[in-house]
């Protein structure tokens, strides 16, 4: 069944769109299958469930983390961490820069947007993550990579709400782009689009979506 789904889900995607396969709660045999067919970056949102995954499978993995993630829980993670999507403050970005140092990595992040109309969804509003970029603190963080900007949009079946979104994202994206990393090739990911939207997300210029019940049904 996940050899049939990801399957699918990689003939649906267009040129250049990442796939992260969002393995949260489903069991490392799952994970094995989808490793099985070619599969290599994976989304995990707990640090406990992620660090047995992490030692229990192939090394090649990328493990990309994508829930909220609590500063305690960063010297975990920063070992072997590949991308840490959700980056909602100047204090978690501060640890994540502290706890790679330690490790003597620099650690790719993307900055979590909250473009969603609940508020229950974490992330920065934008003229947050403007001010936070404005301070230029994070100019002198060497072992953090500030590669791109990760959303989530409304949970509704309102199609044309959801593109609001999705285009508000990407005109966010071009905006901090231009502003603060225009020869920057490593600011280049636009993370949107999950498994009931990621369709529309590519559409609407996503390149780098996180698909889980899609696949590990």
């Amino acid at each position: 069944m996940i050899k049939d789904n990801i399957k699918e889900v990689r003939a649906n995607l267009q040129e250049g769109v990442c796939l992260v396969a969002v393995s949260k709660y489903h069991p490392i045999e799952a994970v094995k299958e989808a490793y099985a067919e070619g599969q290599r970056i994976f989304g995990e949102s707990r640090e406990q469930e992620l660090r047995i995954k992490y030692e229990c499978l192939p090394k090649d993995i990328k493990w990309n983390f994508i829930g909220h993630l609590q500063t305690n829980k960063v010297k975990y993670i920063a070992p072997y961490i590949s991308l840490i999507e959700s980056v909602d403050s100047l204090k978690l970005m501060k640890e994540i820069n502290k706890q790679a140092e330690k490790c003597n990595r620099i650690i790719d992040i993307l900055l979590e947007l909250h473009l969603a109309t609940e508020e229950t969804k974490s992330g920065m509003l934008p003229a947050e993550c403007m001010q936070l970029l404005d301070g230029n603190e994070w100019r002198e963080m060497k072992n953090i990579r500030i590669c791109g900007i990760m959303m989530m949009a409304s949970a509704t079946n309102d199609e044309s709400k959801i593109r609001k979104e999705f285009k508000q994202a990407d005109e966010l994206f071009n905006r901090i782009k231009e502003q603060y990393f225009r020869d920057d090739v490593a600011f280049s990911i636009k993370s949107y689009g999950m498994s009931n939207d990621y369709l529309l997300a590519q559409e609407c210029g996503s390149n780098h979506v996180r698909v889980g019940s899609k696949i590990f049904c």
